[in-house]
C-alpha cells in the first residue's frame, strides 16, 4: 500500500481514486491503480491490518510501499485538494503521510512497520524499517538516518533472476545472477560507520513467480543459491571462502537429490567426478 491495489479496488471501488469498477488484474507488472488516500481508505486498511495482527504475532508488519504510480493522484482534484489541506508539497509527501499513518497505527499496537525502500521518498515514518531492493543505496540512507534495514537488492538477492546466460537455462524475469555473485554479497556496506552498521538487521532473498509455473522451477531457482544467501547472513565476511563453499555444496547436492529437490547442479571443478 498504497500501490499494488487493484484487487482491493476491484472488490471495493470506493477505495480507488476514480471510484469506477475495475476487474481483477490478470497480468504482472507495475499497476497504475492506487488507493485513494482518504480517511475512509486509511480506516479500511487499518481494519485490514488489525486482522493481519491477529494472524501474525511477529514484531514486523510489511506494508509494501513499492511501485506506487501516482498518476491518478496527480490527475485527481480530490487528492490534490487533500494534499493542499494537509500542507504537503507533492504526491511523494502524500505517500509519506499515508505511510506515517500506518506507522503510528502499528506502533500503537506494539508492532513495527516494514516497507520497501520507496517509503524513503517524501520523508520516512519514525518507526519504519526499510527493505532495500533497488540496490543498497536506500538501505545506506535509512541506516545513516537511524532506521533499521534489511538488505535485499536485485543485484544479489533476487533468485527469480536467471542463473546464467546459457541458452538452456530455465526462464527468469531477467538479469544474470550466478551462484558466486549471491555468495559474494555483503549486506553491511563499507560506507556505514560501526554505529550505523548496527541498523543492518540482515539480508533477504526473494523469488517472485511471474515466470515460474511449478514447484520444481521454484526449487531450481532457489537451490543452491539459497544456501549461498544463508551463508551471507550467517558467516562473518572474513570467514567466507567461495571455493570451500562450492566443495561443501557438492556434498550437499547429495542431500538435495535424496529428498527429491530439483536443484541446479553446479559445474564440477576440473578432474572431479
Amino acid at each position: 500500500m498504497p500501490g499494488h491495489a487493484q484487487a482491493a479496488i476491484a472488490a471495493y471501488p470506493e477505495l480507488g481514486v476514480t471510484g469506477q469498477p475495475l476487474e481483477v488484474w490478470t497480468q504482472w507488472g507495475v499497476n497504475p491503480n492506487i488507493f485513494n488516500p482518504s480517511e475512509k481508505t486509511i480506516l479500511f486498511l487499518q481494519n485490514v491490518l488489525t486482522e493481519v495482527l491477529e494472524l501474525f504475532p511477529g514484531k514486523f508488519i510489511h506494508v509494501g510501499g513499492d511501485e506506487a504510480i501516482k498518476d491518478e493522484w496527480k490527475a485527481s482534484p480530490e487528492v490534490q485538494a487533500r494534499i493542499k489541506e494537509l500542507g504537503l508539497k507533492d504526491e511523494r509527501e502524500m505517500q509519506s503521510y499515508f505511510t506515517h499513518r500506518m506507522d503510528a497505527f502499528l506502533a500503537a499496537k506494539g508492532r513495527r512497520l516494514f516497507g520497501w525502500d520507496e517509503i524513503l521518498e517524501g520523508g520516512l515514518a519514525p518507526g519504519a524499517t526499510v527493505m532495500s531492493w533497488r540496490g543498497i543505496e536506500g538501505g545506506i540512507t535509512a541506516a545513516k538516518a537511524g532506521h533499521d534495514v534489511v538488505m535485499s537488492p536485485t543485484t544479489n538477492a533476487y533468485l527469480d533472476y536467471a542463473q546464467s546466460q546459457d541458452p538452456g537455462e530455465l526462464p527468469g524475469i531477467g538479469g544474470n545472477l550466478p551462484l558466486d555473485v549471491v555468495y559474494g554479497f555483503e549486506p553491511v556496506p563499507a560506507a556505514l560507520t560501526a554505529e550505523e552498521a548496527r541498523h543492518i538487521l540482515g539480508a533477504q532473498a526473494n523469488i517472485w513467480t511471474e515466470y515460474i509455473a511449478s514447484l520444481g522451477h521454484i526449487e531450481y531457482m532457489a537451490f543452491p543459491r539459497l544456501a549461498a544467501m544463508a551463508e551471507v547472513g550467517w558467516t562473518a565476511p572474513g570467514r567466507k571462502n567461495y571455493d570451500d563453499f562450492v566443495a561443501r555444496i557438492l556434498v550437499h547436492e547429495q542431500r538435495l537429490q535424496s529428498t527429491g529437490v530439483n536443484y541446479r547442479a553446479i559445474k564440477r571443478p576440473p578432474g572431479k567426478a
